[in-house]
Order: C-alpha cells, then structure tokens, then sequence
C-alpha cells in the first residue's frame, strides 16, 4: 500500500468511494422507497438472491421438501441487491438490516417474520424437526458449526472477497491479512472433517447447508475465482465434504432458486413450484 491514511477527526460518508457496491452502500439503515413485497400462495415466503447467504436458506427448503415436509412449500421472490430491493419499504419492514435472505412464514397468525439466515435455518429446522439433532450433545456441536459460520464468513465475504475481488484497487496488506484468515478458517473445517463425515458428526445438518454455502463453494472455484490464490485443494476433508453436499438434488435445486446470474439455464430467479425447475429457467423463458 503506497500511501498512508490519517483518519479524520470525524468520519464523514464519502459517496464517491468506489467499489462494486459503492451504490448500494450507505451509514444509514430504514427504507429509501415505498415498494411493497408481493405474496404468493405458499406458507413461507422468501425474498432473497442466490448469494451464498440466500443459498443457505434455498438449500434447507428444498432439503426439507424432498424429505417429505409439504409445508416447507415455498415462492422465492427476486431481491436484486445491486437495484437496491432491499431498501425498499416492504423488505425493511421484514429485516430492518436491509440484507437478504429475509422470509414471511404466513401458516402462523399474525405471519412471523425471519431474517438472519442463520435464524431462519434454526427456525425451520426447529418448526419442521429436521436436519438439527434432537440428541443434546449433537444438538449443541450442530449449533456451534452454525454459529461459527455466521461469526467467521464475514472474514471470508467483507474482508477476503471484498478486498480480492471488489474493492476498486488491490493493496497486499489487506488481502494478505484476510487471506491469511480464510485459510486459518479452512484448517480449522479440515481438522473438524478429518473424522467427521459432517460438521455435527455423522448427520446432515442445517450447519454443514450453512458453511457449504460459503466454504463449500470456496473449494468448488465458485467464490471470488480465488481457489488457486488460497490454494484450496490442499484442504482435502473440506473437498470430500463439499463435493459430497453438492452432489445431492436438493442442493443443485437450491443453487438455482433467486440466482440472477451465471449460466441462464442456472438461473431461476422466482420459485413458485417444484415444475418452476423444469419450465422456468431464464434460458427457457428467454426462448
């Protein structure tokens, strides 16, 4: 980094700081526009995109539906982050962080509302009965990986990522301070997974959906096109385990849900029915 940064006595917002999300990042929460959220006719309503965080959620509704739980039924309804969707008044009133993922669960009066994706994992897991141990020593190492994902991915996404990939010029400190994190982080899930066939054990559970979302796809190349920089093939347990989820139909079917880039046959950008995977892909629908 060749030049140095005197903070100021007081921060002020600089609009004009650059970035990929620059437009969309701001020091100030609550809504910008009025723009209500529209409702189909399943119980659960989500609003999200297909980032790693919105996938987590995708992957456990479509885990559910395939075990045989018809009342994970679900529409997903596109939130394009990079329109700003998400500051609208409608988004706000469901998660006032204005992050996706965020979900309406209308089967209950008044609907309750979800946001936090590692909150709404626990709270479908809990609703439904599944992919969460009922046995309380796994019950407790299911919920330590999950909570680690949600205290440890920032390091991966906001620092590594944003820094790698985003930020408007690279500088070596930063991207060599959260390089060296992400790999720290990935030692640790190679540790846990050499005798483990899964984070809480020998189940599948809501804590491996939500560390494949982001550390899973990591090793699969499909992060911030940096698997050769972090030289994630070294992290051999990681790969069995990532590329063990992601061979499963509920995760493919979850990749898929609210993704609005990538290949067009990848992208189903609104999930109202099971059919939607067949007949709606962007390709099919651009045809």
């Amino acid at each position: 980094m060749s030049d140095t940064y005197t903070p100021p006595k007081v921060w002020t917002w600089d609009q004009e700081s650059g970035g990929r999300f620059a437009s969309i990042n701001r020091p100030i929460a609550g809504a910008i526009s009025d723009k209500e959220l529209p409702v189909g006719k399943h119980p659960l309503q989500l609003y999200s995109l297909a980032t790693p965080n919105g996938v987590k959620v995708t992957v456990l509704l479509e885990e559910l539906l395939a075990a045989g739980h018809t009342g994970a039924e679900y529409d997903a309804w596109l939130i394009n982050i990079g329109d700003g969707d998400q500051f609208g008044s409608g988004f706000v009133e469901i998660n006032p962080n204005s992050k996706i993922p965020a979900l309406m669960d209308h089967s209950e009066t008044p609907p309750r509302r979800m946001f936090e994706s590692g909150s709404i994992l626990l709270q479908l897991a809990e609703k439904f009965g599944a992919f969460i141990p009922t046995d309380a020593a796994a019950r407790g190492e299911c919920l330590n990986w999950l909570f680690w994902q949600m205290g440890s991915a920032p390091y991966l996404g906001g620092g590594f990522g944003h820094f790698y990939a985003y930020a408007p010029e690279k500088y070596e400190y930063p991207i060599n301070r959260f390089a060296m994190e992400v790999k720290r982080q990935l030692d640790v899930l190679d540790r846990r997974l050499a005798n483990n066939t899964y984070l809480s054990g020998e189940d599948y559970t809501i804590a491996d959906m939500a560390n494949w979302a982001w550390y899973g796809q990591l090793v699969l190349g499909r992060l911030y096109e940096a698997a050769e920089f972090l030289d994630v093939a070294s992290y051999k347990n990681v790969t069995r385990w990532a590329e063990a989820i992601d061979a499963r139909p509920a995760v493919s079917r979850g990749r898929m849900v609210n993704r609005a880039f990538g290949e067009l046959s990848s992208q189903l950008r609104e999930r109202h029915d099971a059919s939607d995977f067949e007949t709606k892909t962007q390709d099919k629908l651009e045809s």
